[in-house]
């Protein structure tokens, strides 16, 4: 049993290492996007700001780190530590990522159906922000995300790899953490009932 539980971990890990971004060599960086810009294609794709948060707010027992993180297509600046006490879920993601593709329209489905429950993008090591702005509003994530272009948040929530989803309970702790895709909305749900307690 041991030995089948470290196999799937294994495969597991490799399956996520393969969601990488591959950057050819010798390739110029593209020159940033004006955050006006930015702005403009949030509004035009109909992409919610990200809620004011408290900067001060410290991180509570097992939950979420304090941050400095920008609002994708905004100029807020998101403290995780200070995000709004409802259960929450959130899920970290890029728009090279195949599997945050192959799992979106769960995402949406549940935003639209689950009640009392806050959703959040992470847009991660994805250093392409209008191509991202362009892939949420394509896959209808009608919800705010913020960035982590530099993955500072890989230490303090130990990310496995992309895509993962963290599940935040209404007190502030992090209850739980599905890493890789997700294969259903009813997978999306019933996890949520499990570390949420919110009904699917």
């Amino acid at each position: 049993m041991r030995t089948k539980s470290l196999l799937v971990a294994a495969a597991a890990t490799l399956l996520l290492a393969a969601c990488a971004p591959s950057i050819p060599t010798g390739m110029p960086a593209s020159p940033p996007v004006p955050q006006q810009r930015l702005e403009e294609l949030r509004v035009g794709y109909g992409l919610p700001d990200c809620p004011e948060t408290d900067p001060d707010a410290e991180q509570v027992d097992g939950g979420l780190p304090r941050t400095a993180l920008l609002c994708l297509g905004s100029d807020t600046v998101v403290n995780l530590a200070g995000l709004p006490r409802e259960p929450m879920i959130i899920n970290l993601w890029a728009q090279w990522c195949a599997p945050c593709r192959q799992e979106a329209p769960y995402l949406r489905a549940a935003l639209a159906d689950m009640e009392g429950v806050g959703f959040l993008g992470i847009n991660y090591d994805d250093d392409k922000p209008d191509w991202a702005l362009e892939f949420a509003d394509l896959v209808g994530w009608r919800y705010p995300h913020v960035m982590d272009q530099t993955k500072s948040l890989q230490g303090p929530l130990r990310v496995p790899g992309l895509p993962t989803t963290i599940f935040v309970t209404a007190d502030g702790r992090i209850a739980g953490v599905h890493p890789g895709v997700l294969e259903s909305e009813q997978q999306l749900r019933d996890l949520a009932h499990e570390y949420l307690g919110v009904s699917s």
